[in-house]
């Protein structure tokens, strides 16, 4: 690949983006043009002309997105030496690199969020206060976000002006205690320590100032407050930084992006040059139509005028429908003749704004006989025999992690009970260890009586697997899945499929993959790089299923055919939104404007008259969005059921046409709900004719459902 032709097929705005040297450079990309063509070029032209590869960084937000990115570079022939990455997998390797400077050890493990919560619940507990009026997920919240702001426990208490904030400031400093004393980071500290780290230690700043040359950072608009300050201190040699985003894209308040970062860019960077990429070449014009007259309603943004040379199309579609259940099943008809006319159920896409609306559109389409797929769950890295197997790969590699040394430790199944890890808890604190130690001093502890023979295999385990060569990586896997025993324990079920040692084998794989990618790599490295997943990494498009997303997890994405259910007030925009203030609107609204523009042929927005909320009937309002279309290019119809929404028919969609049973449900019982997660059933209440079902939810207390429609699901223990 030479210079001339890096530039060939580029448009005059792309080309003036991948040829700019020197200086800083916000390029404002809008929906569908070519952005990541434009990143990847850049980098390599930079690479063939005034740079080295290693003096590259590039910077994006989700693995997939990095991974498509140092694909498409290596194809261009520049890839080699460059540093191409998320801002998580940068912090991890950062520290790894140079933690020991503010006291991370190198062998720091990564906190997923179900670790956060375990560790915030403790904290709570430690704190004396009740995880019934002290939510895990609520506090999980505002720690994370006082973090995005680089508030450390101190500064955050010093901010505290209430009882609830006061408490929480306490459950803060407990927790990153706890943290600490694991070598632990999470998510949030990955950003917050580098942040630290450059404002802290000059010498590693200016050094890693210097080599990063230049500075590619992807989705600006969605960078927080320690985000901008690490992007910020690593372009402070140079200045050569190059922010690529769109403000009209920003949806992640929610989790602390600053939409005022790329708004002041220019300010921040006043010899910035700004270069906007206009042209759509995803979607047809009626679609760009009725994404441009809906965002032009906000007003913190900047200015771009949309436009395609592709076709007109067919007008966006708008239906308002009496029920959910119609409008799921109408959506569900118009898929079978789409595909009847030549297309595949694989070209389309359903968006809603959260994932409760998804069971009714489920039911339709397998009532339709449509195949899908749900881009949400439970991750791969998620799945309870994969945190098994990595329970004690961090074990091995960090022994101060304890969360992950008391998941391995009873697994499989060795007898050893909650009494006895308490026992080493108390152990590892009153000799100042850790629980790992605890665990090798068994022998020495009376108190765990007769428990000493069951630690004393596992404390030898351990011992072993920590002798083994540190690479290649999978055959410390490998080494854990036979010696453990969880090999042998998922061997011993009668499901024909047995899809856990499928899933296990496939981590071997994975391993595998990664000796082959990484020669000089090692076990911490890898267990970092996994720790970083996220469902949207795992999501597969390809096979034939149509898709079922949130409006969030599409950003990024394209499909020829896209629905979008639900929009109606309090929905989309959402009643936080509602109730909250005009920025909170302009988010929404961006939010629609990025399922809009996911679609490339054919776009369909639907609300229903009537939906129902936890088990009530209730009347809606069409959303304002729908009003903010253009009048052109929009196909509005109404559909009818047959009978007459009457009260009483609004009554028997309250009951089901057969007899609930509640046979399946019994106290004590672990179930999941989609809006409030994992709960234990409580009990089972007889009202009139209706079975009402109690559950305390782990982060949501107590909460209580008609049993028709609960939407539970049983979980294995």
């Amino acid at each position: 690949m030479t210079t001339s032709n890096l530039l060939d097929d580029l448009t005059e705005p792309q080309r003036a983006a991948v040829t700019h040297t020197d200086g800083p450079l916000l390029v404002l990309a809008g929906p569908g043009s070519g952005k990541t063509r434009v990143i990847t070029h850049r980098a390599a032209h930079l690479a063939f002309t005034v740079a080295r590869p290693h003096q590259i960084l590039a910077i994006t937000f989700t693995n997939k997105a990095a991974d498509e990115m140092r694909r498409r570079i290596i194809e261009l022939g520049a890839g080699a030496g460059m540093w191409i990455c998320t801002f998580h997998s940068l912090c991890a390797r950062l520290l790894r690199l140079h933690g020991e400077a503010i006291g991370i050890d190198r062998r720091f493990s990564i906190f997923d969020e179900t670790d956060r919560r375990t560790l915030v619940r403790e904290a709570i507990g430690e704190c004396k206060l009740s995880a019934d009026n002290w939510q895990p997920r609520m506090v999980v919240a505002a720690i994370s976000d006082a973090k995005t702001r680089m508030l450390t426990p101190a500064a955050f208490a010093e901010q505290a002006y209430d009882f609830t904030s006061k408490a929480i400031a306490k459950v803060y400093e407990v927790y990153q205690r706890l943290l600490r004393a694991q070598n632990g980071c999470d998510f949030d500290d990955l950003l917050m320590h580098v942040a630290t780290l450059l404002a802290e230690h000059e010498t590693i700043r200016a050094g890693l100032s210097d080599r990063f040359r230049y500075l590619l950072i992807d989705e600006y608009q969605d960078t927080n407050h320690a985000q901008y300050l690490i992007a910020t201190r690593l372009a402070e040699a140079h200045r050569n930084i190059c922010a690529t985003g769109d403000p009209d894209q920003s949806i992640y308040a929610w989790r602390g992006a600053d939409i005022q970062n790329i708004l002041d860019f220019e300010a921040d960077y006043p010899s910035a040059v700004t270069i906007r990429l206009e042209q759509n070449f995803r979607s047809v014009g009626s679609i760009l139509s009725a994404a441009s007259s809906l965002i032009a309603k906000n007003v913190r943004r900047k200015p771009k005028e949309l436009w395609s040379d592709n076709e007109q199309g067919r007008p966006v579609r708008v239906w308002t429908c009496d029920s959910e259940q119609q409008e799921a099943a109408t959506i569900a008809a118009d898929i079978l003749r789409y595909c009847d006319n030549g297309g595949e159920a694989g070209d389309v896409a359903i968006f809603y704004r959260i994932n409760a609306l998804s069971r009714v559109v489920e039911d339709a389409l397998r009532s339709a006989g449509i195949p899908y797929q749900i881009a949400r769950g439970v991750e791969f890295y998620g799945r309870k025999e994969i945190k098994d197997v990595l329970a004690y790969l961090r074990a091995i590699v960090n022994p101060a992690d304890a969360l992950a040394l008391f998941r391995a430790i009873n697994t499989p199944a060795r007898g050893i009970g909650k009494v006895t890890i308490e026992r080493l808890r108390d152990y590892a604190r009153e000799h100042d260890v850790t629980v790992d130690q605890a665990v090798a001093d068994a022998g020495q502890n009376a108190a765990l009586k007769s428990a000493r023979k069951k630690i004393a295999p596992f404390a030898g385990l351990l011992a072993e697997l920590r002798e083994l060569p540190p690479r290649p990586v999978c055959t410390t896997v490998e080494a854990v899945l036979l010696s453990s025993g969880i090999e042998a324990s998922l061997r011993n079920t009668e499901d024909i499929d047995n899809e856990p040692l499928a899933n296990v084998y496939e981590l071997v794989n994975a391993a595998r993959q990664y000796d082959q990618q990484n020669p000089d790599g090692s076990m911490g490295e890898w267990l970092h790089q996994i720790s970083l997943v996220s469902d949207v990494d795992a999501v597969e498009l390809s096979g034939g299923h149509t898709t079922l997303m949130t409006l969030h997890a599409a950003k990024g994405l394209e499909f020829p055919v896209v629905y979008i259910v639900g929009v109606e007030e309090s929905l989309l925009p959402h009643r936080r939104a509602v109730q909250g203030d005009e920025s909170d609107l302009e988010e929404e609204r961006r939010l629609c404007f990025v399922g809009i523009t996911r679609a490339k042929q054919q776009l369909t927005l639907s609300s229903a008259t009537y939906r129902m909320v936890r088990g009530i009937t209730e009347r809606t309002i069409a959303s304002r969005f729908l009003h903010e279309l253009p009048s052109d290019d929009v196909e509005r119809e109404t559909f009818h059921e047959e009978r007459d929404r009457s009260s009483a028919h609004l009554a028997s969609h309250n009951e089901r046409d057969f007899p609930v049973t509640d046979a399946e449900f019994i106290p004590g019982q672990r179930v999941r709900h989609p809006e409030y997660d994992d709960g234990t059933v409580l009990g089972l209440d007889r009202r009139g004719r209706s079975v009402y079902i109690r559950v305390l939810f782990d982060d949501y207390g107590k909460r209580s459902f008609a049993l028709e429609h609960a939407d539970l699901v049983i979980l294995e223990c």
